[in-house]
C-alpha cells in the first residue's frame, strides 16, 4: 500500500518522523511520502526509520503557492533535499510563516484569546528546520482553554472568515512548480476539491504541475472521478494520500494509491528531464 501525503512534527502533524514511520509499517504500508508544509526537516529521521522498518521513504514536500488570494497546496516528490536554490526557497516560506502567526497573535490578543506564540516560534527554530502555522496556534489555544480541539479553534477563531485570520502572501504556482523542478523533482496539485479553482487547474498544469491528487480522504468517489479524468485529459499523472496529520479518528491505511499510479509518478522526473512534458493518452 502507498501513501504519498503524510505530516510529522516537523509542521502540524501530531507524530514524530519515527513514530510516524513505524505507525505507516503497522499499518501495512510499503511507500509512504513525509509531506510537512515548507519544510524538509523530517526526512533524515524519517528515512532513518524506514531504514529499520523495511518501507521505502520518498522525499516529499507540501507548499503553500498563492492564486487568487487563496492557498493552493503544491505537493513535491523525488527531489533533492539538500539542493541550496531550494532550501533558500523553503526558508523564505518558512519566515513568513513566522511573520503570520505574529500577526495572528496580535489579532487573538485583542479578542482576549492570548497565547504564547513567541515559544512556538523558539520551539520551531531550534529544532531546526519546523515549520510553524494555524494548526500550532491552535494547539496553543486548546492549551491555554480558548479552544476545545483544533476544528473549534479554526471554525471560531482561525479560519478563513475568523476573526483572527491573516492572509497568506507567497509565491504563484509556477514559481513552487519552477523550484522543485529544478531540484530533480515533480510537483502534484494536493486536495484540488478543497480549494475550490478547478477551472485554473488547465493553467497550473500549463506552468509545470505534473499531477493531480484524485486520491485524497476529503475526495468522494465523485469527486476522485473527476480528477482522474481531467488529469487524463490533461496528460499528467494521479498522485494520491491520506494527508493524515495524527488527529484522533483518523486512519493510516484507509486512502492509498494505486501501485500502477505510483509507477506512473515515479517515472516522471525522468520524462520531464528528457522534454516529455506529457503522458500518452493510451498511458
Amino acid at each position: 500500500m502507498i501513501d504519498l501525503h503524510l505530516h510529522t512534527t516537523a509542521s502540524d502533524g501530531k507524530l514524530t518522523p519515527a513514530a510516524l514511520v513505524a505507525l505507516a509499517a503497522q499499518a501495512g504500508l510499503r511507500v509512504i511520502s513525509v509531506t510537512d508544509h515548507d519544510t524538509v526537516a523530517g526526512l533524515d529521521e524519517a528515512l532513518d526509520a524506514a531504514a529499520r522498518h523495511g518501507i521505502r521513504v520518498v522525499d516529499g514536500i507540501e507548499i503553500t503557492a498563492i492564486e487568487r488570494g487563496r492557498d493552493v497546496h503544491v505537493l513535491g516528490y523525488f527531489f533533492d533535499r539538500r539542493n541550496a536554490p531550494l532550501a533558500s526557497f523553503l526558508e523564505a516560506q518558512r519566515a513568513d510563516r513566522i511573520d503570520r502567526v505574529r500577526e495572528i497573535a496580535e489579532r487573538l490578543r485583542t479578542l482576549r484569546c492570548e497565547v504564547d506564540v513567541e515559544a512556538i516560534i523558539q520551539r520551531a527554530c531550534r529544532d531546526g528546520g519546523r515549520s510553524v502555522g494555524r494548526p500550532l496556534i491552535a494547539d496553543a489555544l486548546i492549551a491555554a482553554g480558548h479552544a476545545v480541539d483544533r476544528r473549534d479553534a479554526f471554525d471560531r477563531l482561525l479560519g478563513n472568515r475568523g476573526p483572527a485570520y491573516v492572509p497568506r502572501r507567497g509565491p504563484s504556482v509556477e514559481r513552487v512548480a519552477a523550484v522543485v523542478d529544478a531540484a530533480g523533482g515533480l510537483t502534484a496539485l494536493a486536495h484540488p476539491g478543497l480549494i475550490g479553482l478547478d477551472d485554473e487547474i488547465p493553467r497550473f498544469i500549463e506552468n509545470g504541475i505534473s499531477a493531480i491528487e484524485a486520491r485524497h480522504r476529503e475526495h468522494d468517489a465523485s469527486a476522485e472521478k473527476r480528477y482522474r479524468e481531467l488529469a487524463h485529459a490533461l496528460g499528467v499523472a494521479v498522485s494520491g494520500g491520506s494527508d493524515f496529520h495524527g488527529e484522533p479518528g483518523t486512519e493510516l491505511g484507509v486512502v492509498t494509491l494505486a501501485a500502477e499510479d505510483f509507477e506512473l509518478l515515479e517515472a516522471l522526473p525522468l520524462r520531464l528531464r528528457s522534454g516529455r512534458t506529457r503522458l500518452d493518452a493510451s498511458t
